[in-house]
């Protein structure tokens, strides 16, 4: 099949959706398909999978002052791309005007802008959010096109990351069909992420020295690229709020970290918080902790969880991530009730510092990498595609 998967920043290093769409494409290029990575970036590339990405054409070149113009020229880029270019199927990360799959990594945009996904917070949080969400024009615009996306006639099959975001999309679009849902769960490479790999085991030990716990220290992971929605806050609260010295924390992502440095100090625990910063080898910060901790506030489908799971770290996150659904708390981990829950944070912390608890929840969470195999993954998606392509009028998929 030729398949165009359409995403607004084709960087690899922001992770999550980016990241996810990179290895989609070289699996489905692995495959034998013939896949486009339609994007614009501040260098405007659109990635032609393939050889390891060397071959690369200019199409999309950013335009506009603001982060909205910027998607609207972008919108009206792809457009004229397919009015121009035949695909069997279109693969869309984000909203646009017209694909044959919208797969919202992020959640549903309308959910975005009505709540701010802080169901879970106070009324007057949850009040601020709308206020913000609503002042947001890039946001609103996601939605806009979303809703004409999912409420036209002819809408694409939309790509649940969990039985969480499902349900969001009916309350949001209750008239949506139903056989256009599908729940496709994120899977994790499991040859990338696997702690029995001599390599990966011996650069964990050299970012174990770095994180530099004492004999006996518990290290625990963090890895986000949104640290306010990911509750970096209250993780490091938690942290000092145990009065345990032996438990550390490593923090990857690429936000400004000043603040949560800061506060760090403030609470004490500034040298027991060690901030990363972006890195293109997180697998080696798995080998390197004990166990990761995510209480976010809303994650469809979290994949560093699975990442996590996969490396057999136990893992602490709340029940607003989809990626808990495959967890058992207490088993794998803790699913807590959200990222408020202060005193179920700061046990589950604790917890974590006792040796065979969390060797016995690590073989619980490796036991369960055959449910996270990435080739099930594609698997699913490829019926999904070949569903869509023959569902079309005059098309049908040409491999």
């Amino acid at each position: 099949m030729r398949i165009a998967l359409v995403i607004l920043h084709a960087d690899v290093a922001r992770g999550g959706a980016e990241r996810y769409t990179f290895d989609l494409g070289q699996a489905l290029w692995a495959r034998g398909h013939e896949v486009d990575v339609l994007s614009t970036t501040r260098a405007g590339i659109i990635h032609k999978i393939g050889h390891l990405l060397e071959t690369e054409r200019f199409i999309f070149p950013a335009r506009g002052l603001s982060k909205l113009s910027q998607y609207l020229h972008f919108l009206d880029d792809v457009d004229r791309h397919l009015d121009a270019t035949p695909y069997d199927v279109v693969h869309a990360m984000l909203p646009i005007r017209r694909c044959d799959v919208y797969h919202p990594h992020a959640g549903v945009a309308a959910q975005a802008v009505r709540s701010g996904h802080l169901k879970h917070a106070s009324p007057l949080k949850r009040s601020v959010a709308a206020l913000v969400n609503r002042a947001n024009l890039k946001r609103n615009r996601f939605a806009a096109v979303e809703r004409e996306l999912l409420e036209g006639d002819c809408p694409p099959v939309v790509l649940c990351l969990s039985d969480y975001v499902k349900e969001t999309v009916r309350r949001q679009y209750p008239r949506f069909p139903e056989d256009r849902l599908a729940t496709l769960f994120n899977a994790v490479r499991l040859d990338q992420f696997d702690p029995a790999n001599a390599a990966t085991s011996e650069q964990g030990a050299d970012v174990r020295r770095l994180i530099a716990p004492p004999s006996g220290g518990v290290v625990g992971l963090m890895v986000a690229q949104d640290f306010g929605r990911k509750g970096l806050r209250e993780a490091i609260e938690a942290l000092a709020a145990t009065g345990d010295p032996r438990i550390h924390l490593a923090v990857v992502g690429r936000p400004d970290a000043t603040a949560y440095r800061e506060l760090a100090k403030s609470l004490g625990v500034g040298d027991r918080v060690r901030f990363v910063g972006a890195t293109s080898r997180v697998y080696d910060f798995y080998a390197a902790a004990d166990f990761f901790v995510l209480p976010t506030r809303h994650d469809p489908c979290s994949l560093v969880v699975l990442e996590a799971l996969a490396m057999g770290l136990p893992v602490i996150s709340t029940k607003q991530n989809g990626a808990c659904e495959i967890m058992t708390s207490g088993e794998h981990g803790f699913v807590l009730e959200g990222a408020d829950d202060r005193e179920g944070l700061i046990a589950a912390m604790r917890t974590m510092t006792h040796g065979p608890t969390r060797a016995r929840m690590r073989a619980n969470c490796l036991a369960l990498r055959p449910r996270l195999a990435y080739e099930s993954h594609l698997d699913t998606l490829t019926g999904i595609y070949r569903r869509v392509a023959r569902s079309t009028p005059g098309r049908a998929p040409s491999s």
